[in-house]
């Protein structure tokens, strides 16, 4: 005789506006293309929506120029019936640093005031002294604080490790319980396990967030409700599966007429699904082949959003055929780093280290300052022992961080305001810069001067080449030009023919690959041949030139900082002497084997 179900309706987030297009279209979706069905996703009964936080205020203010803090008002006089949730960093909020509390307590005031209703609160390292200051902002608020636990897998991540996590959590007055599996590296038993475990001693919600990257997610979210879980996590099936989330219709049809019912319209849904199917393909070249099922995932533990934009970065970089190595390389790196997970931003740290590692044949020729960082302890305390050799390499005699790191921060926010001046139009708009220092002064300087110009979205072909032109506006130093893209034609040899329209006038451009266009191009800079030229290993734009001519070096100095992947390296002075020539500046976009400084022995 079977044992009877309890009747438990089960709830569910949809994350189509946010962790859903992360996944599939690096974080790309503009705000213009989810405006029209809000009323429909408003209609559906969701217990909360996905809509800010992860990449999105990266991707706002870097790719796409809408302001974020605009896109979550919109959203919310779009979304009237339902909770809106961001993904926040902790003391990292949406950012690649720790903030002093007085930031981290300034922006969640402000993601409240603007609609952010539950704040499902994160910490990369998973130490719970990095999560406090940003639940007591949440309750200050008056708003849901969702402690969540960063799942990985490692000899130091264990089913009692991550119960203890979660009663420090509740300790600190969490309102709720993420499971967040942002690989896809749960299985369906080791699901139940942890579910189990953690409805047995700790009396809270428990929210199920897991990628389907390697194919098991349906199942492990069937496998959590029969085990306790209150709630699931999907994508509309237009943006679901692979890298992102099992399909919001697919599990709201399997619970159908069970105990653990949703009673989401399946129908509504459906519609709700053809309208993205739509949307997605106006952003196809923001996919990448990196997306689909991949139980590889269970060993480099690359995550849905890291999977596309690292596809994403290597293609820039003109590297795409390498990201198998930095795969490999991957799990190498996070065990010398002592097994974090990877969530933003350790997955940015690990997986740019790995880059780095690939490309310059070397293991750790470059450590970038992010890791240099981590080592250091300003990231938090790393969950098993670090490589020590690698640790003293990367930061020598220095002392290692043993306290929460912001305990070491200053208050900060006078200061931002004080630094951006006029720029800012509001206290968000200190906080925008906040975030992201360069790129959010360049957007509030571009929005000034009426200037704000988001990448172009390509066209895609109508058959046999012939469409509706596709129209651009260009700038190349100080002139506009207006480009129409009429067609395409058939690629052969490597190469594709566009058809297009210059201000008018008729053209066709052949474009080669990018790999080849780099390999056969000097550009304006001569190429790296003395021992004393400085060069750097990747593509990647200048932060900060740290030397003039005339100034002695040593060998190993670091004489400027480069940015890729936005992640900061130092770049160092081959042998000891005089710099002779700077032929950079603070902006300029660099390629391997410039010359960037030379340095006379």
């Amino acid at each position: 005789m079977s044992t009877p179900v309890l009747q438990k309706k089960i709830t569910v987030t949809d994350t189509i506006l946010r962790d859903a297009h992360q996944s599939i279209i690096a974080t790309r979706m503009r705000l213009e293309d989810m405006l029209p069905i809000c009323a429909k996703l408003d209609q559906v009964g969701y217990w909360s929506l996905e809509v800010w936080g992860g990449a999105t205020f990266d991707a706002c203010v870097r790719f796409l120029k809408e302001d974020p803090w605009e896109r979550l008002r919109k959203l919310k006089a779009g979304l009237p019936n339902t909770r809106l949730q961001m993904l926040l960093r902790g003391q990292n909020l949406l950012g690649y640093r720790h903030y002093s509390d007085d930031v981290v307590r300034a922006f969640v005031a402000k993601a409240a005031v603007n609609g952010i209703d539950v704040f499902r609160i994160f910490d990369a390292m998973n130490d719970v002294r990095n999560l406090r200051v940003s639940i007591e902002a949440v309750k200050a608020a008056g708003k849901h604080a969702q402690g969540t636990i960063a799942y990985t897998t490692s000899p130091v991540h264990t089913v009692d490790a991550f119960v203890q996590q979660a009663k420090a959590m509740q300790a600190m007055g969490i309102d709720s319980i993420a499971i967040k599996d942002m690989a896809g590296l749960l299985t369906p038993f080791d699901t139940a396990n942890l579910v189990s475990s953690l409805k047995a001693q700790v009396d809270l919600p428990v929210f199920i967030h897991s990628h389907d990257t390697a194919g098991m997610g349906a199942m492990c979210q069937l496998k959590a409700i029969e085990a306790g879980a209150d709630h699931i996590d999907t994508a509309i099936s237009s943006f679901a599966w692979g890298t992102s989330h099992p399909g919001t219709e697919s599990m709201v049809a399997a619970l159908k007429g069970s105990p653990y019912d949703t009673g989401l319209d399946l129908p509504l849904l459906q519609e709700i699904g053809l309208y993205f199917h739509a949307v997605r393909k106006k952003y196809h070249q923001f996919e990448s082949e990196f997306t689909a099922v991949d139980t590889r995932v269970q060993v480099n533990q690359v995550p849905g959003g890291m999977m596309s934009n690292l596809a994403n970065q290597l293609k820039e970089q003109g590297a795409l055929s390498r990201i198998n190595e930095v795969f490999a390389e991957i799990p190498r790196v996070r065990e010398d780093l002592g097994f974090p997970p990877l969530v933003t931003p350790t997955s940015q740290i690990v997986g740019t280290q790995a880059v780095f590692n690939v490309l310059a044949g070397e293991r750790y020729k470059t450590i970038t300052n992010e890791v240099k960082l981590y080592l250091q302890g300003r990231y938090g305390l790393a969950p098993g022992k670090v490589n020590e050799q690698l640790r003293k390499q990367a930061i020598g005699s220095e002392d290692v961080i043993e306290v929460r790191p912001a305990d070491l921060l200053k208050p900060e926010m006078a200061k931002l305001r004080e630094e951006i001046g006029s720029l800012a139009q509001c206290e968000e708009d200190v906080l925008t810069y906040a975030m992201f220092p360069d790129i959010g002064r360049k957007f509030l300087e571009e929005r000034v001067a009426g200037s704000l110009k988001p990448e172009a979205l390509l066209p895609i072909p109508e058959a046999g080449g012939e469409g509706v032109p596709t129209e651009f506006v260009v700038d190349v130093h100080g002139e506009s030009y207006r480009v129409d893209i009429t067609g395409v034609g058939v690629k052969s040899d490597g190469k594709r023919h566009f058809y297009l329209s210059i201000d008018g006038m008729p053209e066709e451009v052949v474009f080669e690959p990018l790999n080849d266009f780099v390999a056969g191009t000097t550009g304006k800079r001569k190429q790296a041949s003395a021992p004393g030229d400085v060069s750097t290993s990747m593509p990647g734009n200048i932060v900060d030139v740290l030397v003039k001519v005339g100034d002695a070096v040593k060998a190993g100095q670091a004489v400027l900082i480069s940015e890729a992947m936005k992640m900061e390296t130092e770049v160092q002075a081959p042998i000891a002497g005089t710099v002779k020539a700077v032929h950079v500046a603070k902006g300029d976009r660099v390629n391997p084997g410039d010359v960037l400084v030379e340095i006379e022995g």
